[in-house]
């Protein structure tokens, strides 16, 4: 396992762009999520973050704060992650579980009006479903018919 201490969110720039290109996942991975090339231009209220490992992009998602959060909570409040993605050659190093470990200081900090975290996570998706709840995240009871099935909707809430 390497070393992950300097593991860190940081809002997406241009100066990444080539690297996040460079992102490969294994097609079972790819099915539930995009790749930070598969995501066009961020409209207002969408903002990529990534995962970095020292100076180095080793993983990415994006964080909504637009009319699409209504469909996973009621709560004014609430921020919703989507589009998580380790690449390929970064898997397996504690990449993922120490983002999301991150997270709710990350969003405390950049969007400090918010007050939950929301996400939608594929029934046939046990790695996430795992890593989500091992990082605080509830299932809500909720669900949602995604493109690829049954979605559980969990949420990260009072960070």
């Amino acid at each position: 396992m390497e070393k992950t201490e300097a593991i860190s969110l940081k809002l997406l720039t241009e100066a990444y762009i080539d690297d996040l290109n460079r992102f490969k996942l294994p097609e079972e991975q790819h099915q539930f999520t995009a790749l930070p090339q598969e995501i066009s231009d961020l409209a207002e209220g969408q903002y990529g973050v990534m995962i970095m490992n020292g100076e180095e992009p080793v993983g990415f998602f994006l964080l909504h704060q637009t009319d699409r959060v209504k469909e996973y909570s009621e709560n004014r409040k609430a921020i919703l992650l989507t589009a998580l993605s380790i690449n390929q050659v970064h898997q397996r190093k504690g990449y993922a579980r120490k983002g999301m470990t991150l997270l709710a200081e990350f969003v405390k900090d950049v969007f400090p009006e918010c007050d939950e975290i929301v996400l939608a996570v594929n029934h046939r998706n046990i790695p996430a479903q795992k890593l989500y709840h091992n990082v605080g995240f509830a299932d809500t009871g909720k669900r949602k018919e995604g493109p690829k099935g049954e979605q559980y909707i969990m949420a990260l809430q009072s960070f």
